[in-house]
């Protein structure tokens, strides 16, 4: 007898990691390593294959192989721990780009958000949509 649908393991999406790795300790990378398989086993993703690129060029390498891979029939998308690690900002555009073409999807372990140096500049430009809604509302005069 065939065991229930339930009980076969059964495989998620088809996925690729990618990680841009220059200058960081060993243990940053075993972190960065880790926390993809954890996206990856939460989302019910299969993670075929680790990307680490160690020079950030558009064309590098190893991006290269990251999109032969996305190429593959069934394959998903790629996760990344953060937008950061597809390169500066110029090279990641042009490759979030090239990963749009493929059809595959550009997947975020974590969202970036401001980080202290950033959330001080918006604070000392003096937006005034920033400080809005913090703290109690001025009370409204009254018409006589």
């Amino acid at each position: 007898m065939e065991p229930l649908t339930e009980h076969r393991r059964v495989s998620g999406p088809v996925v690729y990691g990618f990680l841009r790795l220059v200058n960081v300790s060993t243990a940053r990378q075993k972190a960065l390593k880790d926390s993809l398989a954890g996206y990856c086993r939460q989302h019910e993703l299969t993670l075929s294959g680790l990307f680490t690129e160690r020079v950030t060029t558009v064309n590098s390498a190893v991006f290269t192989g990251l999109m032969d891979a996305l190429e593959m029939p069934g394959t998903y998308g790629v996760v990344l721990p953060s937008a950061s690690h597809l390169g500066p900002r110029a090279i990641a555009t042009a490759r979030g780009k090239r990963i749009a073409a493929t059809g595959a999807r550009l997947l975020l372990a974590r969202k970036e958000t401001p980080g202290p140096s950033r959330r001080k500049r918006l604070g000392e430009e003096g937006s005034q949509t920033r400080k809005r809604g913090h703290g109690p509302a001025p009370a409204l005069e009254r018409e006589s």
